[in-house]
């Protein structure tokens, strides 16, 4: 086994909460990334951080809108997660995601547990991931529990045990 499957093994069997980082394309549609690079940063001023990869789709759309939000999946959007997983020239045109867009035109998944509108403060190149810094503008908390994620299976997170 080489040093990078080695790597991706290794982070396999972190166990992590699932997102979508969503932005918006030039035609105005939703275009959203399965992540697990993402965190919180500070709470004065709020701040979170997504790490994207320089080959994903999302990255160029981020960087140029200089935004992007974070959704938090419940454990009933397994679906949502497996479809902006999977490479964006592959995905069905037929799925269908429910959105609300914030004042700013970011979209929040209907549904998600969590979602955070952010506008970039800082970015810095690590490897080849860019690490954007985002200044949350607004947050949206719902009910239900966490989707999980860790070596290769989806999994509910209970809260309180």
């Amino acid at each position: 086994m080489d040093a990078q499957e080695a790597f991706l093994r290794a982070w396999g069997k972190y166990p992590t909460g699932v997102s979508v980082v969503t932005s918006i394309e030039p035609d105005g549609h939703v275009h959203g990334m399965a992540a697990n690079g993402i965190n919180s940063v500070s709470l004065d001023p709020l701040l979170v951080l997504v790490c994207v990869g320089h080959n994903r789709n999302s990255y160029p759309l981020i960087k140029e809108a200089g935004r992007f939000a974070i959704n938090i999946l419940s454990d009933e959007q397994q679906a949502i997660a497996q479809h902006y997983a999977s490479p964006a020239e592959s995905r069905s045109a037929d799925f269908d995601v429910s959105f609300t867009f914030t004042p700013s035109g970011s979209a929040f998944i209907d549904g998600s547990i969590a979602s955070m509108d952010c506008r970039i403060v800082h970015e810095q190149v690590a490897g080849d991931h860019t690490i954007f810094i985002g200044e949350v503008e607004r947050i949206e908390v719902g009910e239900g529990e966490a989707l999980g994620y860790c070596e290769g299976k989806f999994a509910r997170i209970v809260s309180g045990v």
